[in-house]
């Protein structure tokens, strides 16, 4: 089975859902500045979510190009994870729209940790489908502590949502701004391996 195909429906996907959150937002009533003031709350959760599918997209680029070989046991938990990005326009108009009430980031937060233990789950399928433990791909992600810390800050964040509700937005942006910093790590074991 050929990953060409695999990378360009999730492509795809993840540019359906960018299209779908842009389309949320509307246009301004009024020609003032002031006008742009109630759209605020809305702008703000789709830049958050924009950083995220961003996020995850060069993130499944590299993980893709890592793996050598695909089979059918990829495309369920590919599935899986574009299951979960594909719910993040509904909760960003959600958000945006509620001013991030409590239960719209308590909802997010799950969507958030969803995608993070899909994208988990699709990386160790291809771990173990390219060499498991000795894979270039496995060497790259290492320990992964970006990978494990994030879902129990999304837990956080959930927990956080019903008490401190600036607390659990804070969180959502803080592990956005930890993954918005670029991991080389796969691209430097690309690199290393011989063609």
């Amino acid at each position: 089975m050929h990953k060409t195909r695999l990378e360009a429906f999730s492509d795809g996907v993840l540019a359906i859902i960018l299209t779908i959150m842009v389309l949320e937002l509307k246009v301004p009533h009024g020609d003032s500045f002031a006008a742009l003031r109630p759209l605020l709350p809305v702008f703000l959760s789709y830049v958050l979510s924009f950083v995220y599918v961003g996020i995850y997209w060069n993130n499944h680029h590299h993980l893709l190009s890592s793996a050598r070989q695909i089979n059918g046991s990829v495309l369920w938990p590919n599935l899986h994870l574009l299951f979960w990005l594909s719910l993040i326009p509904v909760s960003t108009g959600w958000m945006g729209e509620n001013h991030f009430a409590p239960a719209t980031l308590a909802v997010y937060g799950v969507i958030l940790l969803g995608s993070a233990v899909a994208y988990f789950l699709l990386q160790n399928r291809l771990i173990a489908l390219n060499g498991g433990d000795d894979a270039p791909l496995a060497r790259a992600v290492g320990r992964d502590w970006k990978g494990k810390l994030s879902p129990v800050f999304y837990l956080l964040g959930i927990a956080s949502s019903f008490v401190l509700p600036w607390l659990a937005g804070a969180i959502y942006v803080a592990v956005a701004l930890l993954w918005l910093v670029p991991d080389r790590r796969i691209e430097r074991s690309l690199r290393a391996q011989p063609e």
